[in-house]
């Protein structure tokens, strides 16, 4: 006797072949089950006799909660999951549109969407160190599976400001058009949604997503799921859906919790309550009871790809910091300002002098800057104050020709090739627009206040007619620049998330040319005190990408990092204090990141 059960099916399996009897082991019902020929779509398993009638029976009387009816499904499942084992089918669909849009694609990254459907089974931690192309690998797994019509209602998960790369990167990529969720209705009526993580976890939003059934989840900057505490952790853990997807580089940051609380996501139940998986797996003194076995349970949900063992090799990086005289007014002002804001935290206490620094880190970046944020200041200001500010006000607008300003255009003609120029205050961005264009260049903005039109119309001046683009901070996250090498860090932000953020528009996968990073810098400021910090103190231009964003790629750290930043400047009476709080600082981060590499072994 013999019972089909249905299952949709790909061909293509080295394994297993069409016609192929596999025989049952220890079944009380049936025997064996057969392959399907090519144009069929079930199973032909094989039952006893006295199996069969109970089975009909079973059916009769509508008892589909037998263990033994789940019993036999699952197997069919099982063999169904084993004969799709095949090459993607995507690779043939997509070959086309990615030799039109230019896309470069790695080994490596068809691997892991191999293994994350035939041997991950949808459920999996995609690891790879930054810049090796997680999103391409989620593209492909989202693709195959749409192919294979195993997914129909898709959620993505991502911050807010990923959202729009990636629907342009489906879209333009892999041929799929995804809608962003923006209102509680929209959850009903798309079934390929992105949203944003913050937007998907509050209010009526929060009930809408729950309220669906997914097929396919992707979480994006999965690191902000490691507390279990947190709404975006519990968000993802309530959600009902058959795959998941957790995209992180640095899966694991600071304890094992996280590792437990990541697995959990993917598969609940697996490692028991956290009690019993701190009693099986680590010491008192935190440390891993059996290192060698957590990594085999990290292997089974985790990919993780390396740069050395993906045989990819970027292109050098040319690291020049460039230090810069400011003239004699620029001088007076930057003094006058740091005078200033002594003699404010002095009277006043740190709290005070918190919102000055601003004022003097825009004073190195442009005398512009520094003017707006007077103006707002004295606008602002008690009565007793305005004199002062009035007078600093004064100074700044006064000077027109700043010497950064001088030494950026040397370098762009010295580079004879388009360049990018980042800034962190949109006053200076407008300077050197203006700036640049009364030297005969053409020129175009970038900054977050630009629409999404706007802001592809301006990423496409730039690689066809323009040759020097100056961006905001908020306007350079998410673009990818890989056909410019040269790059100008007018000012630098005291993020080095985002430092490493900037470089990586034009340093990534699709770069073809060395790297030049020219960090600008006004000797005896804060400024220089920064770079010097960076550069050689921690060495931060020659760190591992992966490194940087363990060490700083999470809120806390960030935060941590940025308050001892202004802590140092605020406490120091004059420049030699400065430079020795700037180096107990960098003796922090030296120590963190030897720890770091103490603990790599999870990965």
């Amino acid at each position: 006797m013999e019972i089909i059960i249905t299952q949709p099916l790909l061909r293509g399996s080295t394994r297993f072949q069409p016609g192929q009897v596999l025989k049952a082991e220890d079944r009380s019902l049936y025997q064996e089950a057969q392959i399907p020929e090519a144009n069929e779509l079930s199973f032909k398993i094989y039952v006893h006799k006295e199996g069969y009638r109970y089975l009909r029976q079973l059916i009769r009387t509508g008892s589909a909660v037998s263990w033994d009816l789940f019993s036999l499904a699952q197997w069919a499942y099982q063999l169904s999951l084993k004969a799709t084992e095949q090459k993607l089918i995507a690779l043939e669909h997509l070959k086309d549109i990615w030799r039109r849009s230019g896309v470069l694609y790695y080994q490596h990254q068809l691997n892991t969407a191999y293994r994350v459907i035939n041997e991950f089974h949808g459920r999996a931690i995609l690891a790879d160190e930054v810049g090796l192309g997680k999103t391409i690998e989620a593209g492909l797994v989202l693709k195959e599976y749409l192919l294979r019509k195993m997914v129909r209602k898709v959620l993505i998960l991502t911050p807010a400001s990923l959202c729009r790369q990636w629907q342009q990167e489906l879209r333009e990529k892999f041929d799929i058009s995804a809608w962003i969720a923006k209102r509680p209705w929209d959850w009903q009526t798309n079934d390929l949604l992105i949203a944003s993580l913050d937007l998907a976890k509050h209010g009526a939003n929060r009930q809408a997503v729950l309220s669906q059934a997914y097929d396919l989840v992707i979480v994006d900057e999965a690191h902000k799921l490691k507390n279990e505490h947190t709404q975006n952790w519990q968000l993802v853990n309530a959600l009902s859906t058959k795959y998941l997807l957790l995209l992180t580089a640095t899966p694991v940051q600071n304890n094992l919790k996280e590792l437990y609380n990541l697995i959990t996501l993917l598969k609940p139940g697996q490692l028991g309550t956290f009690r019993e998986f701190k009693k099986a797996h680590i010491t008192s003194d935190r440390k891993p009871r059996d290192s060698e076995k957590l990594k085999r349970l990290l292997k089974e949900v985790m990919i993780r790809n390396r740069r050395t063992d993906a045989g990819i090799n970027l292109p050098r990086r040319i690291i020049r910091s460039i230090p810069i005289e400011l003239s004699e007014a620029e001088r007076a002002l930057y003094q006058e300002i740091t005078r200033y804001i002594r003699e404010k935290t002095r009277r006043l206490g740190l709290q005070a002098g918190l919102p000055l620094i601003t004022l003097q880190r825009e004073v190195c970046s442009s005398p512009m800057a520094a003017a707006y944020t007077l103006a707002r200041m004295h606008r602002k200001a008690d009565p007793e104050d305005q004199p002062e500010l009035y007078r600093l006000l004064e100074r700044a607008v006064a000077i027109t020709a700043p010497s950064k300003a001088k030494i950026c255009l040397e370098l762009i003609r010295e580079h004879r090739d388009k360049v990018i120029i980042f800034t962190e205050y949109r006053a200076t961005m407008n300077y050197l627009l203006q700036f640049f264009f009364e030297q005969g260049y053409q020129v175009v903005g970038f900054d977050g206040s630009l629409s999404a039109g706007r802001k592809q119309w301006a990423a496409h001046l730039f690689r066809n007619k323009v040759d020097i683009m100056v961006s905001t901070e908020s306007g350079g996250e998410g673009l990818n620049f890989q056909f410019c090498n040269a790059m100008i860090n007018y000012d630098l932000p005291w993020n080095p998330m985002r430092l490493e953020q900037r470089i990586g528009r034009i340093h990534r996968l699709g770069q073809t040319r060395d790297v030049s990073i020219f960090n600008l810098s006004t000797t005896d400021t804060v400024e220089a005190h920064l770079l010097r910090l960076l550069d050689e103190k921690i060495a931060m231009f020659n760190m591992v990408i992966g490194d940087i964003e363990a060490l700083f790629g999470t809120q806390g750290a960030l935060r941590s990092f940025e308050t001892e930043l202004y802590q140092a400047v605020l406490q120091a009476e004059n420049d030699e204090e400065l430079r020795q709080n700037f180096e107990r600082l960098a003796q922090t981060v030296r120590e963190k990141r030897q720890q770091l590499r103490e603990e790599a072994w999870i990965l």
